[in-house]
């Protein structure tokens, strides 16, 4: 049986900017839909971080 693997609790700051990472990525899919090329979602989720 493989070795389960326990990682520390993230912090406070990491789960706030994780937060900001996700919702960002999601409000860019929801805009765009899905079928574009990656890099279109790369320049539109970088646009979304600045």
């Amino acid at each position: 049986m493989p070795e389960v693997k326990v990682y520390k609790p993230l912090s406070i700051d990491e789960e706030r900017i994780a937060k900001i990472i996700v919702n960002s990525a999601y409000k860019v899919h929801r805009n765009l839909g899905p079928g574009l090329l990656e890099k279109i979602y790369e320049i539109a989720l970088q646009h979304e971080l600045i």
